[in-house]
């Protein structure tokens, strides 16, 4: 039975929803809260995610999935279809597009990028949420909210008022969430901005490419890319044409093309035209009481090296079944603050990382000169596969203490006796991979799977692995192993508790 204190009592200034009563509400279904929204509903969470937006959007712009999230996604069964809908291309030459191939030997299954269009991306994973039970309302938005040590009261953009026990901004850059949160987004304005759109081009490519080869020595960014049919990516400088709140127009990028290349290819037939700052903003927390922020709501960077969306899709992965745990009554008492203590360094790092790319870029003799060292360096392969690692988020170590490197990282998808590791994860479980066929998971079996495989791929006895694939605990004593089941799934067969719901 649903506890009376998630009602939301009538208002004089906005009509009630009483039924459903809902145990998270997501405010924005791109990518990061379609993401949230799939894994809370992995644990029978009652979830509402709100789309301003009246229709998905119909532009095409092509999004680069890096090798962690491709890892992600083989986690929770996705990978197949999204590799229907997208194209492979090698992982090598993202940082700062310095033209160096990917390094030999990536320790992953899915070491390549994916290239796919935002809205065929977007659209897979709302529908995965949806087919998991998630609810989505487009044409509504987030007007306000009030939160008590109950809950949150959202106020609707058409005057109605829900009752949630939390709240997730993963409403963007500008998110009504974090400024009505009252949370700083400190970081710096946007200094330059570029044009980014995809158009048909009238010369042939081998003249482009000469030209672009020519031109990108002294202006970056700058490229005009291929996609097949004619149609190609292009990027040029935004300096001098039209209002930076004006959206660009195709003569906006034929000015731009013949001021730096004396040519504009015969551009035309856009699909989509944007433009882009470098703007770079990290929020000061990702959580308030019961409302939380993640994606674009809670850091914004350069597109430098696509780090974007995946970002935003990891921030999901890592939130989802810690919030679940605290909505189901069994997560331990500093979980949900585990959240913000893993992520936002992840996100310092990528501004960091993005802001170094950004001043690779320049054509001032300065950050030129820093360019060239660097491209010389990235001929060692341990500094080419630091970079690709940290770009591709393959290299995280989350902090869970002293302990051999893999403690904190994710676990690969090794082979393990019922074909792939990965395919254990889909349910969004923890699991011990257990090579020594003593151990138990006892009284967590409700929350953690076992599997006794003494030929699984690994050289150390066994792991615990959290729900998002990285490895909580290392070793083969059933007591230590007890201890960090209840640091990370809190105390075994936990009754649900406060009026939380009974498993489903």
């Amino acid at each position: 039975m649903h506890s009376p204190r998630f009602t939301a009592e009538p208002s004089s200034n906005g009509t009630v929803e009483r039924d459903p009563v809902f145990d998270v509400i997501i405010a924005g279904c791109g990518p990061t809260g379609a993401m949230l929204a799939a894994e809370l509903r992995l644990h029978d969470v009652r979830v509402l995610v709100l789309e301003k937006e009246t229709e998905p959007a119909s532009f095409t712009r092509i999004v680069s999935l890096h090798i962690r999230s491709l890892e992600l996604m083989a986690m929770r069964g996705l990978l197949n279809r999204i590799l229907e809908r997208g194209r492979r291309r090698p992982v090598g030459g993202i940082f700062a597009a310095i033209p160096k191939p990917a390094p030999k030997g990536l320790d992953s299954a899915y070491a390549y990028l994916l290239g796919i269009p935002q809205p065929v991306i977007e659209h897979l994973l709302e529908e995965h949420a949806i087919g998991l039970g998630a609810q989505v309302r487009r044409g509504c938005a987030v007007a306000g909210f009030e939160q008590d040590d109950e809950g949150v009261t959202v106020e609707l953009s058409d005057g109605k008022r829900l009752r949630s026990r939390y709240l997730v901004g993963c409403d963007g850059a500008r998110s009504t969430v974090r400024k009505l949160l009252g949370v700083g987004f400190p970081g710096e304005p946007s200094r330059t901005e570029t044009l980014m759109g995809e158009m048909e081009v009238g010369v042939p490519q081998e003249e482009i490419a000469a030209k672009v080869t020519e031109i990108s020595e002294t202006h970056k960014p700058f490229w005009l890319r291929p996609f097949g049919g004619g149609v190609y990516s292009v990027v040029v400088p935004a300096a001098g044409v039209s209002d930076r709140a004006e959206p660009p127009t195709l003569e906006d990028f034929q000015q731009r093309l013949r001021t730096i290349a004396g040519t504009d290819f015969g551009v035309h037939s856009p699909r989509w035209l944007s433009r882009f700052g470098d703007a770079t903003r990290l929020a000061e927390c990702y959580r308030v009481g019961r409302v939380l922020l993640a994606g674009d709501a809670a850091h914004i960077h350069p597109p430098a090296g696509g780090q974007g969306l995946n970002l935003g899709v990891q921030d999901a992965f890592n939130l989802g079944w810690k919030l679940a745990a605290q909505i189901r009554g069994w997560a331990p008492e500093t979980l949900l603050d585990t959240y913000q203590a893993e992520r936002h360094p992840v996100a310092r790092d990528v501004l960091d990382n993005t802001r170094a790319q950004t001043e690779l870029t320049s054509a001032e003799p300065g950050p030129q000169a820093v360019r060239r060292l660097l491209t010389e360096l990235m001929d060692l392969d341990e500094v080419n596969r630091h970079l690709i690692e940290k770009i591709t988020a393959i290299g995280i170590r989350y902090d869970f203490g002293e302990g051999p490197d893999l403690l904190g990282r994710r676990l690969p998808d090794i082979d393990v006796a019922q074909g792939r590791l990965y395919g254990l994860l889909h349910r969004g479980r923890g699991l011990l991979l257990d090579r020594t066929e003593r151990l138990t998971v006892g009284g967590w079996s409700d929350r953690v799977d076992h599997l006794a495989d003494p030929t699984a791929a690994l050289d150390v006895p066994c792991v615990l692995l959290r729900p998002d694939g990285h490895v909580a605990w290392i070793g083969d004593d059933q007591q230590d192993l007890d201890d960090h089941l209840s640091r990370w799934f809190g105390r075994p067969g936990l009754p649900p508790q406060n009026g939380e719901r009974e498993p489903g």
